[in-house]
């Protein structure tokens, strides 16, 4: 069997692997969209809320009110903290799902351009191998005319 052909269960391996490392490279990345649009609701959520208090304020305000809004304002605050740390995480588990994706898809292309280098020598093997029973059969042919 050519070496070519044997070293196409290699290829399909790497091809398998880069394919799951795209597979975890996608839901990091969807991972990361979902953290994205959850900080953005909560930041557009946390003005909206800081709007609202504003607005309320106007005349006056009972200590208790203006406490209860300072206290779910903090709490607010903690929930937006948190998750700017939840999308930093997936960010980073993003950037290594991306190296880990970049250093299988380079294997399987190294892997590709290998066993096309592997057909050219064969190809290049055979035809070397044709040509000189060609030129065997014409010597023979000059041989037998003699």
């Amino acid at each position: 069997m050519l070496r070519s052909k044997r070293l196409e269960v290699v290829l399909n391996l790497e091809e398998r692997r880069e394919q799951a490392a795209l597979d975890e490279l996608t839901a990091a990345r969807q991972r990361v969209d979902q953290l994205r649009q959850h900080l953005d609701q909560l930041r557009r959520y946390q003005a909206d809320y800081r709007e609202q208090m504003r607005q309320g304020q106007q005349g006056v305000v009972p200590v208790s009110r203006l406490q209860g809004w300072q206290a779910f304002i903090a709490q607010l605050n903690q929930v937006v903290a948190q998750q700017e740390l939840q999308l930093q995480s997936a960010l980073k588990a993003f950037e290594e799902c991306r190296a880990k994706w970049q250093q299988a898809y380079e294997r399987r292309r190294g892997m590709e351009r290998y066993i096309a280098s592997c057909r050219e020598r064969e190809q290049r093997a055979e035809d070397a191998r044709e040509q000189k029973a060609m030129d065997e059969a014409a010597a023979r042919a000059v041989t037998r005319r003699r």
